[in-house]
């Protein structure tokens, strides 16, 4: 539900109430506010565990991602944007923000073709430990500093966190690939970051390490398996609205706004 901010002026109302069964779905009363509620608890607990997985997963890079391995990043970061980011765009300065991945009811997913759709350059940036970031975020900002088109792609259990970058106008993109999440094809350069982690520093918390990831895989899978639920319950609730909802009046109102926007745009 939107609240338009100027109705009338620039903002209208789409009232689709008028399209319920409403004497038909009162013997279904409880039914419903029983499913509403079931689903409503799924995503309580899977907000929880998605975000303590998240929680453990940043602890896991702060244990690994040092000053001194932050620096090696950037100075590889450094070489990418000589190499990459020569010539001056003609773009933005803000990038589109996007989110190539998601945790779904079906699992951890992610939208490759999405990538390479757009970029036949791909960089591949084998990273166990969450270190990323620290590489893309410098790259990004240079990237737009030169003016070039940037859509940046957040981790969806840390939003805060860069997890890959594309540069349409350059045919050229930035990927993370993770244990859980491989990139699936020849890439064209690969970068082990993991490689730039302190062997001391991983020697000592190693035991925390394996811990830490187990318990946020657990998580994760937890999360996963509560999303599965939520839709069991949002199916639920379908079915029992759909028989008390004119559609073809729902798709008259959508044809209406559809003829309205296109009016616009040939005014």
């Amino acid at each position: 539900m939107l609240e338009p901010q100027c109705p009338g002026v620039v903002d209208r109302y789409i009232d689709l109430s008028g399209f319920y069964d409403r004497e038909g779905l009162q013997p279904l009363k409880q039914n419903i506010l029983d499913a509403f509620a079931e689903y409503q608890g799924h995503y309580k607990r899977v907000y929880r565990c998605l975000g303590a997985a998240g929680e453990l997963r940043r602890d896991m890079n702060e244990l690994l991602a040092t000053p001194a391995v932050q620096q090696k990043l950037a100075k590889r970061a450094a070489g990418i944007i000589s190499r990459e980011l020569k010539k001056p765009g003609s773009g933005g300065a803000q990038p589109q923000q996007r989110f190539l991945s998601a945790v779904t009811h079906k699992g951890a997913v992610a939208l490759w073709e999405t990538v390479e759709a757009q970029a036949d350059r791909i960089y591949e940036l084998s990273d166990s430990y969450g270190l990323a970031h620290h590489l893309l975020n410098p790259i990004l900002t240079a990237a737009l500093a030169a003016g070039h088109r940037a859509v940046a792609c957040p981790d969806p259990m840390a939003p805060d966190r860069l997890a890959h970058l594309i540069f349409p106008n350059l045919s050229l993109a930035f990927v993370t690939s993770t244990p859980e999440q491989p990139w699936p094809h020849r890439a064209y350069r690969r970068l082990r970051l993991d490689a730039m982690v302190d062997g001391d520093a991983y020697r000592a918390a190693k035991p925390r390490l394996r811990f830490t990831r187990r318990v946020a895989a657990a998580l994760l899978e937890e999360g996963v398996a509560g999303l599965s639920q939520a839709k069991e319950a949002h199916d639920r609730l379908e079915r029992l609205y759909n028989p008390y909802v004119d559609f073809d009046k729902v798709a008259q109102a959508a044809d209406q706004v559809a003829d309205t926007l296109l009016a616009l745009g040939r005014s």
